[in-house]
């Protein structure tokens, strides 16, 4: 049987990096790159720069940069995107930016830690 969430816990889950919600979230952008026409880098890339512009959550960035990661995406490439589109979201947007990328970095690793102690 499917185990059900409240909308507080759907929420929390997705503010947290819960496993299970971002696997739902990630089905919701199934076939989008195929649907795009554009290659996977660029598609990550654009990604990117659609968080930056939407001031995204860290998890939304711990979600996406590792992706783009294995689509063989560098740092010094989204760092090219943030310069590519501070003209257009302001200075304000792209500080904002690198510290969500930051803290969706340590997200991780504490996912990553909580992780090897239940195994």
């Amino acid at each position: 049987m499917a185990k059900t969430q409240t909308a507080e816990q759907s929420i929390a889950g997705l503010a947290h990096g819960d496993p299970d919600v971002l696997e739902t979230v990630t089905r919701m952008t199934e076939g989008t790159l195929e649907r795009s026409g554009l290659d996977e880098k660029t598609f990550m890339l654009v990604r990117i720069a659609a968080l930056v512009a939407s001031d995204a959550a860290p998890v939304s960035y711990l979600a996406n940069l590792g992706v783009a990661a294995e689509a063989g995406i560098t740092l010094d490439q989204v760092v090219g995107t943030m310069v590519a589109v501070a003209p257009v979201v302001g200075t304000a947007r792209i500080t904002a930016a690198a510290s969500n990328m930051a803290r969706g970095g340590v997200l991780g690793e504490k996912l990553g830690e909580l992780a090897d102690e239940i195994e």
